[in-house]
């Protein structure tokens, strides 16, 4: 009988082991096949839709094609959303959202084009009410249109984000204390590497929300991306808080923030997707997103 016993417990401690050598070995750069299979985020259905782009001229409800003067003839413009709720008469928040880099693909079905069309975080963290969204470029001045990898030129690209704050403002009542500016991947890093690159473009965030990578955490291969560099344009943010999360672990964020005095709210999705469409679903981590956006954008008493 013990004897017996003791095989069995030699199979099932065989069986354990061929099973994790089958997981590793068919591991790709971002997770496994046997995660992919049961964690892949693009299996939940989402709940909400992103409005279709056109360009008509802005109306509540509408996500459109703008061009701002000086770009005239450029292929270049931004993408503008007024929210269900909007009238001409109030004042709103802002949402500004940089895309990720242009060109990516992985296993899991996760894409970026790197276009301002790209962006869903503005929409899926107010589901389209209370709050102006807008999707901004990043500037290639030599080609006079839209950058689908990195920067273009970063200058450029910061003049562009501030003519365009400047606009919703003056035309559709976009509140100039309450301007979130938000990205993925390559926006998040923007995030800082473009919103806090001078003084008068830091000025204008009351929170950031950056979404899979952050500015300073890894060497990337342009200017200025070291941590002291990073560290230096930090510095400048005087806004109230930021949102950052990251698919699987925030440790090396949290790690690289540590002792910076911005009050951050950290997330982690159990997930390892790099993408975006968290938000267009019902689960926990958007929920945490659109309490801490409340927060920060409620009103002062």
């Amino acid at each position: 009988m013990l004897g017996i016993l003791t095989l069995i417990a030699s199979t099932w401690r065989r069986y354990q082991v061929v099973a994790m050598m089958t997981c590793v070995s068919i591991s790709t750069s971002t997770t496994s096949r046997c995660q992919e299979s049961t964690n892949n985020l693009l299996q939940i259905p989402s709940d909400i839709s992103i409005p279709t782009i056109s360009d008509e001229l802005p109306t509540p409800g509408k996500r459109v094609r703008q061009r701002n003067t000086g770009y005239e003839g450029w292929n270049l413009y931004h993408i503008l959303y007024l929210p269900t709720d909007w009238k001409p008469d109030q004042s709103y928040p802002i949402i500004a959202e940089y895309p990720g880099n242009g060109g990516y693909k992985n296993k899991l079905g996760d894409e970026s084009l790197g276009r301002p069309e790209n962006c869903k975080l503005g929409y899926g963290a107010t589901e389209g009410k209370g709050v102006i969204w807008v999707s901004l470029p990043f500037v290639d001045t030599v080609n006079k249109e839209h950058s689908i990898r990195w920067w273009g030129d970063a200058d450029a690209t910061t003049a562009y984000c501030r003519q365009t704050i400047d606009r919703i403002c003056s035309e559709y009542g976009g509140d100039p204390k309450r301007v979130v500016l938000a990205g993925f991947s390559r926006g998040a890093i923007a995030c800082s590497y473009i919103g806090l690159r001078d003084d008068a473009t830091a000025r204008l965030w009351c929170g950031l929300i950056a979404h899979s990578h952050y500015d300073g955490v890894r060497r990337w291969g342009y200017p200025d991306d070291d941590p002291e560099s990073a560290r230096t344009r930090l510095a400048r943010f005087q806004g109230i808080a930021q949102f950052v999360s990251n698919e699987n672990s925030v440790d090396s964020t949290k790690e690289f923030l540590d002792g910076i005095p911005i009050k951050t709210e950290f997330v982690a999705l159990p997930y390892p997707n790099h993408s975006d469409e968290w938000v267009l679903k019902d689960i926990p981590e958007r929920e945490r997103l659109r309490s801490w956006l409340k927060k920060l954008l409620a009103a002062p008493e």
